[in-house]
């Protein structure tokens, strides 16, 4: 157990003192806008964002809980891997075209290119509050993550002493980022990349031998788990799925802010074409709810997520051991920071500045920004402290249905504005009210059946939602483009 702690401290302390006093800040300390604090303007290379766009697509709760729900659920876990291998020629399209018109035209955020496209403030608004609504469950999901590993594990001690740990953690992370903005979670995503890919892979050896190789441990998870192997009824659902949650990861302002970090197009280019390689890393972690199955272990009833922990804990040498864990925790530390960064910058641009303080200067707005991420990250702590577990993670699935419902006012609006500004407004607001509907009738699962009688089909709510909210945006914008079409003709 000591070679455990030691090694989780060195990882954990380590990333700590680099994030907080790493040279590499000391080239713009200053930090006088907006742009350099949330943007680290605009400057970031290819390694530098690949590890940094890595960092915040692939969360410390993913690694945790796509294993989690292949231990859990089976073949259908492993949707995850499609939708992160889905996302990638989308975000090659996406993403360089969206950098350019916002550099262009001087947006910071995803709301700000909303708003100069299609004239709208209200449209801006809606984008930007989702956005806002969408990422504070998730940074709280991330502090879930370090806690359910850790517990697992058995490095969070029980009561008051394992949150003042938590606190501690959560504690360096905002004090590296009020200080460097989205520069803090760029180093720490060295620190990220290193550890996950050098753990993971010395885990999946290490878990293998154990269990005699691939093939005897999907046999004896076999004689575990009865769906390993996707049943035909559940097609549409891993579909859906695997789809909707490649199109709604564009859009979170989270990944939106790394993106709109780096040098230029041809750096998004090049870092989506080798972001595969995280995917890669994912996959053996699901690999590796398949270990937990084939080794017997027993994790907590609706805790699934902590069944790779317990099998690391239960088959690896302490240090390795120490090492995941550590990883785990720098792992939800790069995601964290740059939602606050992203949440923080939203609530200055479109809707401190825009309703209630249009003069403010450059240096008042980083100040704001700066207050903001910090109560961001608080109110996180004190969510995962005082609330269920289980209300972090409901409302991080409604924030992935209701993201997606900005997907046509952000990405189509980047080849076409023939969509009707106000169209997209009700558009959006049916699909928020249609998801949000869904998801809690159906208990809070993100897979609905929709249809007809016993012609029923398992889908994902968001992509229902996604739907209905594209059916009305095309239905009204011929209706609402005729008086202007008209006036024009006069």
């Amino acid at each position: 157990m000591l070679a455990t702690v030691a090694a989780f401290l060195a990882v954990v302390g380590g990333t700590s003192l680099i994030a907080v006093g790493a040279r590499w800040f000391r080239r713009d300390d200053s930090l006088p806008t907006l742009e350099g604090w949330a943007l680290a303007g605009r400057r970031f290379g290819a390694p530098t964002t690949w590890l940094l766009l890595g960092g915040t697509i692939y969360t410390a709760y993913t690694f945790a809980a796509v294993p989690g729900l292949v231990y859990g659920a089976g073949a259908l876990g492993f949707f995850a891997l499609p939708y992160t291998v889905i996302v990638y020629p989308l975000a090659f399209v996406l993403l360089p075209r969206l950098w350019t018109v916002a550099r262009d035209n001087g947006y910071i955020t995803v709301a700000d290119y909303v708003k100069g496209r299609y004239d709208s403030p209200p449209l801006a608004l809606a984008v930007a509050l989702t956005g806002i609504l969408a990422t504070m469950p998730y940074i709280a999901l991330q502090l879930l993550g370090i806690r359910a590993v850790l517990t697992a594990g058995g490095l969070y001690p029980r009561g008051f002493a394992g949150d003042l740990a938590l606190i501690a953690v959560f504690a360096v992370l905002a004090l590296a980022t009020y200080r460097h903005g989205l520069r803090a979670p760029a180093v720490i995503s060295i620190v990220k990349g290193a550890a996950i890919f050098g753990a993971t892979l010395a885990v999946v050896a290490v878990v293998l031998d154990e269990l005699g190789g691939p093939g005897r441990m999907f046999e004896t998870a076999a004689t575990r788990h009865t769906a390993l192997a996707l049943e035909p009824e559940l097609f549409p659902a891993f579909a859906t799925l695997a789809l909707g949650s490649a199109m709604a990861l564009l859009v979170y302002p989270h990944v939106l802010t790394a993106a709109f970090a780096a040098k230029g197009p041809d750096t998004l280019r090049k870092v989506t074409v080798a972001l595969p390689a995280w995917t890669a890393v994912l996959g053996l972690f699901g690999v590796l709810g398949i270990a937990a199955l084939a080794a017997g272990v027993e994790a907590p009833p609706g805790n699934a997520e902590s069944a790779v922990p317990l099998l690391v804990d239960q088959l690896m040498p302490a240090a390795l051991t120490g090492v995941l864990f550590g990883a785990f925790v720098v792992g939800a530390l790069v995601p964290a920071a740059v939602m606050s960064i992203a949440a923080a910058t939203a609530f200055v641009r479109n809707i401190y500045v825009e309703y209630f303080h249009p003069t403010a200067t450059p240096k008042h707005q980083t100040r704001i920004a700066q207050a903001v991420s910090l109560t961001a990250k608080v109110g996180a702590v004190a969510f995962v402290l005082g609330l269920r577990n289980q209300d972090a993670i409901n409302l991080q699935l409604l924030g992935g249905v209701w993201i997606l419902q900005t997907f046509p006012a952000v990405a189509i609006g980047l080849f076409t504005t023939w969509l009707h500004k106000w169209a997209l407004l009700a558009g959006w607001a049916t699909g928020m009210v249609a998801g949000t509907l869904l998801v809690v009738w159906g208990g809070f699962s993100s897979v609905v059946s929709v249809g007809f009688g016993d012609a029923k089909v398992p889908v994902y709510a968001a992509v229902v939602a996604f739907a209905l909210n594209l059916v009305v945006a095309v239905g009204l914008t011929p209706l609402l483009s005729r008086p202007r079409e008209a006036v024009r003709a006069t």
